[in-house]
This record gives C-alpha cells, sequence and structure tokens, in this order.
C-alpha cells in the first residue's frame, strides 16, 4: 500500500466514491472538525454523515500509520541486506497490520533464542538440509549430524546437533506468514474458549455461569468475553483457548515435509515443538487479545449509542422541579430550582426514621411543593428511592396534589458535587445538597446538566471499568460534541462546560467567552463572537452555526444557519416573499412555514446557483426558527402512583423507561425498586443484531411481566408477548 491509495480503500470500505473521501481529508486535513464537516460541508463531501465521517477518520489513521510502519520495516529489512523484490512487493501489498508484522517476523530484530544460539554454533547448514528434503540422501541421521560436531562452540554430540537443527527450523516453520495466517483462520473458525473455576464455588458465586463453560471462539459475544477476562484477572476462572491441535499439526506438516525422506522424523519432531513452544502461545495471545479487542470496541460503541440517547432526551423546560437525592440514614436531600436551574430552597428531610420523622417530613415537603409551586418531582433512582417514591405518591394521594414525579437516573450526581465545577457553581451550598440540584437540573435539560459529569460516571454501558480506558473516554467525549452540535446551544446561557464542547471551542475559549458576556452582558450577534480572547475567524468558521442568539438584531442567529449562507437564506426567503424579519415575527411565521411547506429545495437550488443540501437545510431551519431538535422525541414517563410488587403478576403489562440497553438484553424501570430485564430473545419476533436495533435509553414501552423473582431481586419482561394495540 502507499499513500496515495488510500482513498481509494476507504471507498471501497464504505462503498462511496473516492472523491468524497478526498474531499474529505483535505478538509479534516485543514483543521475542520466533524460535526462541522457533516452539516455545513456537504457539497464537498456528498453528504456524508457523522458516522461515516468518524469511520474515515479512524480508517485514515491506520492507514496511515500502516504506510509509516511498512516504510519502517522495508528500511530495516533492506538494512539487513535481506530485502527482494518478491519480498518488497508483499510488504507493499499489505492493507492489514497484522499481515504487515507477520511478514517482518523473520526480520525483526529479537532477544537471543535458541534457533540463534544453533546459527552461533554452525548448525544452519544441517537445518537446511533438512528442509531440502533431497530424497537421494541416503545413510543413517546421527552419522550426518555428527558432520557438525564442534565441540569449541558447544556442539559434543550428533543429539547436539540435531537438536540445534530442529531449534532453527522450529523457529522458520513458527514465523512463516502463510503459516500463520492459515492457522489464525481455523482456530477462529473451529477454536473454542473454555473456562473452569480456580476457587470454590462459594468464592466463585459471581462467576458460576463458568464453572463448566465453553464456547465458539466465532461465537463467543462480547459481553461474555468481558466477563470471562474479569474472572481471569481476578484468578477466579482459569481460561483456555482449545483448539484441534492434530489437525493444526497436520496442515503444518503439509506445508513444510514434501514426501519420505530421511529428514522426516526431524522435521515433523521440530514442527511439534514450534507449535507448542512458539506457534501456539503467539496465536493464543493474539487471538484472546482480538477478541478482547472487539469485545471492548463493541462496548464502547454500546455505551457510546446509550450515552448520545441520554443527552438528547427531551428537556422537561418550563417546570419548578423539586430535585430529591433519596437516603436512609443521611436522610433525603432535597432542592428547588426554578424553570431557570435557579436554587430556590434547599432542605433535608428524614422520611425513613419512624412514623414521627415522617410525619415531619410530610408537613416539611408539602410547604416546599406549596410555597415554589412545584410542578415537577425529580426521585434520584439510588438507594432509598423506592421508599421515597412510596412517601411522595402517599403524599400527593392523601392531599390530591396536581403534581408529576419521575424517577431520574442520578448515576454521576456524586461525583459532580464533590467536584470544583459544582463549588463554583453552587458556592455556600452544602456537598451533600448539590447531588439534588443536579437531579433536578438534569429533568429540566439533560443535555446541559449531564456534559458537566464524566461521562464514564453516567453509568449506560457495560464493563465499563474492564475495557480500554483511554478509548472510551475518547468515544464518549466525541458522543458528547456530537450531541452539543445536533442540538445547538444559547450562547447567552450556556455554561463553560457546554461551550467547550461546541465545534471549533476549546476550554480556554469557552471561559473567555463567559468572561466577556460577563463583562459586556448578552450577546446580540453571532459577529461578536470575533470580539472574544483567541476566538479568530477559524474558530469562528466552525463554531458560529451550532451557537444560537435568541433576541438577536437579526433573527437568522437564532437558527442553524451558518453566517457564511446569510446572503443565500435571505435570497431563498427573497424568493418566498419575505424578509429575515419575518423569522422573529409571530404574525408573519405561521405564513413563512406554509411558504416553506410548499417550496421545491431543487428548483431554490438551480435558480439560485447553490447547492441543494444546503438549500435543504435553511428551508428546514425556517421552518422552525430556534427549534430544538429534541422536540421530536418523546418526553421523559411521569407518574402520580405508585407500581406495587403485588401488581406484577406474570403476564400483566406495565409501561416503563429503558435505563439501559446492552448486548443481551434492556433494562427497563417500571417505578419499582428493581429495573426488569427484557432478554434479548423477548424483544422481537424480527431478527434483529442487537437490542439496540429495537429499543433506544430513554424509550417509553409496554411491557408484559414474565416472572418476578423477588428473592433474587430479579423481574423477567418481554416486549414481543405484549398484545398489539388497536388502531
Amino acid at each position: 500500500m502507499i499513500v496515495q491509495d488510500i482513498p481509494n480503500l476507504i471507498a471501497q470500505e464504505l462503498r462511496v466514491r473516492p472523491a468524497q473521501v478526498e474531499a474529505t481529508i483535505r478538509l479534516l486535513d485543514d483543521g475542520n472538525t466533524i460535526p462541522f464537516i457533516a452539516r455545513y460541508r456537504k457539497e464537498v463531501t456528498g453528504e456524508l454523515d457523522e458516522e461515516a465521517l468518524r469511520t474515515i477518520v479512524d480508517r485514515l489513521q491506520y492507514l496511515r500509520n500502516l504506510a509509516k510502519r511498512q516504510e519502517d520495516i522495508l528500511a530495516s529489512i533492506e538494512e539487513q541486506g535481506k530485502l527482494t523484490e518478491e519480498l518488497s512487493a508483499a510488504i507493499s501489498a499489505t492493507t492489514k497490520l497484522q499481515e504487515l508484522e507477520d511478514l517482518y517476523l523473520p526480520y525483526r530484530p529479537k532477544k537471543r533464542t535458541r534457533a540463534q544460539a544453533a546459527r552461533e554454533k554452525g548448525l544452519e547448514p544441517l537445518s537446511e538440509l533438512f528442509l531440502a528434503q533431497a530424497p537421494s540422501v541416503n545413510g543413517d541421521i546421527l552419522s550426518l549430524a555428527a558432520e557438525y560436531i564442534n565441540t569449541e562452540l558447544g556442539v559434543e554430540t550428533a543429539e547436539d546437533a540435531l537438536a540445534g537443527a530442529r531449534d532453527i527450523i522450529a523457529e522458520l516453520v513458527a514465523e512463516r506468514a502463510d503459516i500463520r495466517a492459515q492457522l489464525r483462520r481455523m482456530i477462529w473458525q473451529q477454536g473454542e474458549i473454555a473456562t473452569t473455576l480456580a476457587v470454590d464455588e462459594e468464592s466463585g458465586k459471581a462467576f458460576l455461569t463458568y464453572r463448566e463453560y465453553s464456547e465458539p471462539v466465532r461465537r463467543i459475544p462480547s459481553h461474555r468475553i468481558l466477563a470471562v477476562n474479569r474472572g481471569e484477572s481476578k484468578d477466579v476462572l482459569k481460561v483456555q483457548l482449545v483448539v484441534p491441535q492434530e489437525q493444526l499439526l497436520q496442515f503444518i506438516h503439509s506445508k513444510v515435509v514434501t514426501g519420505a525422506s530421511l529428514f522426516q522424523e526431524q522435521l515433523t519432531l521440530a514442527i511439534a515443538d514450534g507449535y507448542k513452544r512458539l506457534l501456539f502461545p503467539a496465536l493464543e495471545r493474539e487471538i484472546r487479545g482480538q477478541l478482547t479487542e472487539n469485545a471492548e470496541k463493541q462496548a464502547i460503541r454500546v455505551f457510546g449509542l446509550n450515552l448520545r440517547q441520554l443527552l438528547l432526551q427531551q428537556p422537561l423546560g418550563g417546570h419548578t422541579v423539586l430535585g430529591l437525592d433519596p437516603g436512609f440514614r443521611t436522610g433525603c436531600k432535597a432542592a428547588v430550582v426554578n424553570a431557570n436551574g435557579t436554587v430556590l430552597a434547599t432542605t433535608t428531610l428524614f422520611i425513613t426514621l419512624g412514623a414521627g420523622q415522617k410525619a415531619k417530613g410530610a408537613v416539611e415537603l408539602l410547604e416546599l411543593l406549596r410555597k415554589h409551586n412545584v410542578t415537577l418531582v425529580a426521585i434520584g433512582n439510588g438507594t432509598a428511592s423506592y421508599e421515597t417514591e412510596e412517601f411522595l405518591a402517599e403524599l400527593i394521594r392523601e392531599h390530591n396534589l396536581n403534581l408529576h414525579y419521575l424517577i431520574t437516573n442520578e448515576a454521576g450526581a456524586s461525583v459532580y458535587s464533590a467536584s470544583k465545577l459544582a463549588k463554583d457553581e453552587l458556592p455556600g451550598l452544602d456537598v451533600s445538597l448539590r447531588g439534588a440540584v443536579s437531579i433536578a437540573r438534569r429533568v429540566q435539560d439533560p443535555l446541559a446538566e449531564l456534559v458537566k459529569i464524566d461521562p464514564k460516571s453516567i453509568g449506560v454501558g457495560q464493563y465499563q471499568h474492564d475495557v480500554n480506558q483511554k478509548e472510551l473516554a475518547g468515544t464518549l467525549d466525541s458522543v458528547v460534541d456530537s450531541a452539543v452540535n445536533h442540538v445547538g446551544i444559547d450562547l447567552n446561557t450556556a455554561s463553560v462546560e457546554l461551550l467547550k464542547h461546541v465545534s471549533g471551542i476549546n476550554a480556554t475559549v469557552a471561559k473567555n467567552i463567559v468572561s466577556f458576556r460577563d463583562e459586556n452582558g448578552s450577546f446580540d450577534s453571532r459577529k461578536k463572537l470575533l470580539k472574544v480572547p483567541r476566538l479568530g475567524q477559524a474558530a469562528f468558521t466552525q463554531c458560529a452555526g451550532f451557537l444560537r442568539i435568541v433576541a438577536a438584531k437579526n433573527p437568522l442567529d437564532n437558527t442553524p444557519v451558518h453566517p457564511e449562507s446569510y446572503p443565500l437564506a435571505e435570497s431563498i426567503l427573497s424568493e418566498l416573499g419575505f424578509a429575515p424579519t419575518a423569522l422573529a415575527d409571530k404574525q408573519q411565521l405561521p405564513a413563512v412555514q406554509d411558504a416553506v411547506a410548499k417550496s421545491d429545495a431543487k428548483s431554490l437550488a438551480a435558480a439560485l446557483n447553490a447547492g441543494e443540501p444546503t438549500v435543504r437545510d435553511i428551508l428546514s431551519a425556517f421552518a422552525k426558527p430556534g427549534r430544538d431538535p429534541r422536540e421530536d422525541l418523546p418526553a421523559p414517563l411521569t407518574r402520580k402512583n405508585l407500581v406495587t410488587l403485588a401488581e406484577l403478576t406474570p403476564g400483566s403489562v406495565v409501561r416503563g423507561t429503558v435505563h439501559n440497553v446492552i448486548d443481551f438484553g434492556v433494562f427497563v424501570d417500571i417505578g419499582i425498586k428493581t429495573n426488569g430485564l427484557i432478554h434479548r430473545s423477548e424483544l422481537s419476533h424480527k431478527m434483529f443484531r442487537h437490542p439496540l436495533d429495537i429499543v433506544s435509553v430513554g424509550d417509553i414501552l409496554d411491557v408484559m411481566i414474565l416472572s418476578v423473582d423477588e428473592a433474587r431481586g430479579r423481574i423477567a419482561l418481554s416486549l414481543k408477548q405484549v398484545p398489539a394495540q388497536k388502531a
């Protein structure tokens, strides 16, 4: 492979035109971000979406690293004087790092090996004689080997000479690229991962599923690989790669031994030794490493998809919210925040420590609700969540309150509470109460609040502590960036934490924007961003389209239309018979929206000599100026009454919210202490590859109760068995 081949290779993989990949690479190399390219350079890339762009980024880095590695390897082998035209062509043709390293293995500088020691003893000619397998060579093998006895070099006997020659052959066979490649394929197809307990059953009770377990390498799912790895790392499980050894040895034999000869026995011994000592251990490490890498990528991918859905949940704006962070001994922390997220009141309620405390808590909570006209309560889903929900539902019923509540994923609230950011945002507020504020705010605007928390602490993944932490952090940061730019943010209210995820804005510039806003008042135009220190034209180009100004002088500043396209946007409005001011005029806006609905993007693009994708996006912005794309998603499920365990009889149907989606199923919050599990076999009658093909985090589902195991805290649910709703 040469560098010039990279766009063609990526284009073939993505099934797009090479020109699209070449254009994307140019944009990336010029410093453009993925959200910006996906949104504002559609004509250039042929409308490649974010997923395709991220794939290009990943493959581009891989292939560029591969090309660099090819250059280094070619130089190394040439320096050794062993580079042939055939080898050079094979190295240059590789498109996979594993193939490249297989070709380089015989030439890679290595620690002193048994084969190297044998060569130093002058035994390489004997090994070459063995490998030549000339049928014309007759006589006694020991007599032939005796010719290589050299006591000064440490070859005392003919047996020493034979052993040294076998060491050389074992290494040569183990390092042959064609043999390694075929054995790798055979193991993937026929190998199995097998586990046994390394401790007694009581000590290994968390891994009893893997007490005597085996599964084909080609079929083992990622979550089981990570579970097995965790058991092995804790010294609870013994893990083996089981392979058809005789079949593998027969294959190697067929590649090395050409027929009957004086040397056949020695070659067979060398092959067996090389397989056992060198080849299989290396392939076992490699295949288990590949299984782990694949499993980690899948786990990271699932975490990323779940996180995106969580971040993009519909905000419940306009509510005065009471956030409750439940607890037993330390009490239930409570915080009331107004529709803008400002803290109005905080307190701690003791509602689980006896009748007297409970009655006192009820009076205090009722006063809090009425004094601040609370319209929604958010209850954290941690310790004492069920008891707190029970208490609140009883209060609503007893006093006939016009009030709804919802259970909120509180993961990460304690992390935020103890952070410097929380201390700066909520000065003077006790650390124990900050979590309640976070719980309330994340209902009002999940995206704005959750960006303040390390994504790994949000808890919507699987085995997140067992995967490559650097890759996990990078993927989750990309997900947050994507979500923030997809939604767009209010320039005059956004926090530093939110701003730093906007395309083209780093943490320093985000702080400068907030400081500029504090010193000079609200932004009234996007152009004013250019006055912010360290925010130059390049950064402005990247970020401007993702920042909204609600009361801007130019109504286009409150849309996703990029400033570079304002002349085009004004021309389109003119074609429709309006001025830009119509977008901010409530009386004219319905007429604009009606005209947009009747317009044709293709015709307008042709008339104005503009790109159709950009015209289409501008018309979409005109249809709903200032629109939050999260409005199209279902609102979180709120309740007034508590679901009791007695109601969960097999066959009954309840409503719940998807809390987490993982490889083997879906966890659903149905309003009781324990989340129910829909095993993947109960998701759909249709074939699917992953549960995420059926549901997403935040989805509201009607599910059927299959079974309730109170002792083990397990509730089995079904989605596919729920009776179809009549239209």
